[in-house]
């Protein structure tokens, strides 16, 4: 068995490094995984810019990844359903399944959870952008062989796209904007359309992004870039009903805010900057905005695997680049670059 693994590894604000690092006996009750894909996602590049994503910061060296695939190589102990020889999609989120929110069924706010390439917890929890990592039984949903690692791996981010369509309740037939057309943003317009929404609009401050999400089916876009005059024009004619904010930022949330109508809904998606920031939360009772927050994804998982497996989703439609696993740090600079960059997926090579 491999006694050592290859791994990208953050030491501080874009000093990633291809770090070798050896591997223990697999511990009991634990599968061991060969790297197949894994997407850079929006949290591993505030990781790799500050050393920091809103309140969790890097303090020792961490191994990114959390949207990721593999074979299993190795079992130690019981896991029904799983051989080696497996294709798996691997939920980054390790629930403890006893504390008061997992039993009330919101493990994504699970008291004692350990996230995949998070700084959320110290010691932190290594990520997936490995040649080989651990997981647990549990953590591995089996599939097919015939879909590509690269598809599956993608589940992840669909899956907190899912939940955040669910948080914003019934959407059928309703008009939605979206503020933030990364791939989540993306995925998260998906979502919507499965859940039934009515006309789509995307808002961001650059053209690629949009342009994008106008091949992949928004109705509208909308570019913040040189100001708001026109997202405040669709406001005042016809106030939408539901906004996400998944660009993460102040000015987002104000203009989610604004954009809906009396009585409307705000998701917020995106990961704000630690600390306090300016909102204006008046019009949030002023209007009786429903101001909702949603956090990773609990059950969703699993069904972001069976869409992307049975084919309802093509989430390969946003991959715009893959590179090896070898090559992480040019591709985490490739990935912060908006203007060529959606979806940059690591592959095993």
């Amino acid at each position: 068995m491999t006694e050592s693994a290859t791994a990208a590894t953050l030491f501080g604000p874009e000093d990633l490094r291809i770090v070798e690092h050896p591997l223990g006996p697999l511990a009991p009750g634990m599968v061991r995984v060969r790297f197949g894909a894994g997407g850079i996602c929006g949290s591993d590049l505030h990781y790799f810019r500050h050393a920091r994503t809103g309140d969790f910061v890097v303090t020792s060296p961490l191994i990114l990844g959390h949207e990721i695939s593999g074979e299993i190589v190795e079992i130690n102990g019981k896991a029904p359903g799983l051989s080696v020889g497996d294709r798996v999609a691997v939920n980054p989120s390790r629930w403890c399944g006893h504390c008061a929110r997992c039993v009330e069924g919101r493990a994504n706010l699970c008291e004692n959870i350990y996230f995949m390439g998070s700084a959320s917890k110290t010691p932190h929890m290594q990520g997936g952008f490995a040649s080989v990592f651990d997981a647990t039984p549990a953590q591995c949903v089996k599939v097919p062989s015939h879909v590509p690692y690269q598809a599956v791996a993608l589940a992840e981010p669909l899956a907190v796209s899912l939940h955040a369509a669910a948080r914003a309740g019934d959407i059928a037939g309703r008009s939605v904007i979206l503020f933030g057309a990364g791939p989540i943003g993306l995925l998260t317009m998906l979502a919507a359309r499965l859940a039934g929404c009515g006309e789509i609009t995307m808002a961001d401050i650059a053209a690629a992004p949009l342009a994008f999400a106008k091949k992949l089916g928004a109705d509208r876009t909308i570019d913040l870039s040189g100001g708001d005059a026109e997202l405040k024009a669709l406001a005042a004619e016809k106030p939408l009903d539901v906004a996400f904010e998944i660009s993460g930022t102040a000015a987002g949330l104000a203009a989610a805010i604004a954009s809906v109508r009396r009585g409307g809904t705000v998701v917020q998606v995106g990961n704000l900057p630690g600390g306090q920031i300016p909102v204006p939360a008046n019009a949030v009772m002023a209007k009786e905005i429903d101001l909702k927050g949603t956090f990773r994804f609990g059950a969703e998982f699993d069904q972001a695997v069976d869409l992307i497996v049975g084919g309802k989703v093509d989430v390969l439609r946003l991959v715009t680049a893959e590179r090896t696993l070898s090559s992480a740090p040019d591709a985490f600079r490739l990935a912060a670059d908006r203007s060529q960059s959606v979806k940059v997926v690591l592959t095993a090579g």
